[in-house]
């Protein structure tokens, strides 16, 4: 990406691009109900970041509880959620950012440090629900934080990631536009 610049077609998009994904991975995350499952038969507790269901037996039916009536539920999902919010609006900035001709590294150094931000948020969340939940919510058999909960965790390490690329572009700045000088590495005898 440095040795072409940003002005070149295909590596201009690239970091845009991971947020986007970061985006779709939070709103997994967000929106799954695969926080928490049962590993092992008979399979009787689901969890996602908003409620936790459960089953006496097998064949029986799901019944549910909100987790926002606990606070620390709300304290988990609220973390979370500003967190993705922060996350959405960094993308948004970002397509702003590599959008125009004329790139304003300061600005895009402003975007990682507000993707650090929302990295701050997110593991709070994701930090305070497992912790709080195996605590005070019963639970029987072997249980395991299951495929949502990575997504958030994978949402939460982009944002780190992406927040260090965005802060050290800028260091490239002259690289990147095309201002320096190619040295050469041989020499006439």
């Amino acid at each position: 990406m440095v040795k072409y610049g940003l002005d070149y077609t295909r590596c201009r998009w690239i970091l845009p691009l991971l947020l986007g994904i970061g985006v779709i991975f939070g709103i997994i995350a967000l929106a799954g109900r695969g926080w928490l499952e049962s590993q092992t038969l008979p399979y009787v507790h689901r969890a996602s970041l908003w409620e936790s269901c459960r089953r006496p037996e097998q064949g029986g039916d799901w019944t549910c509880e909100s987790l926002m009536g606990y606070a620390w539920g709300r304290a988990a999902a609220a973390t979370y959620l500003v967190g993705f919010i922060l996350l959405v609006i960094c993308f948004a900035l970002a397509i702003i950012a590599f959008a125009i001709d004329t790139l304003r590294f300061n600005f895009i150094r402003g975007i990682g440090g507000l993707l650090f931000v929302a990295a701050v948020f997110s593991i709070m969340g994701l930090v305070i629900y497992p912790v709080k939940f195996s605590t005070e919510i019963e639970l029987r058999g072997i249980n395991m934080f299951s495929w949502a909960y990575g997504f958030g965790w994978t949402t939460a390490i982009m944002e780190i990631c992406l927040g260090f690329f965005f802060c050290c572009l800028p260091n490239y700045e002259d690289q990147i536009l095309g201002n320096v000088k190619p040295t050469y590495f041989y020499s006439s005898p």
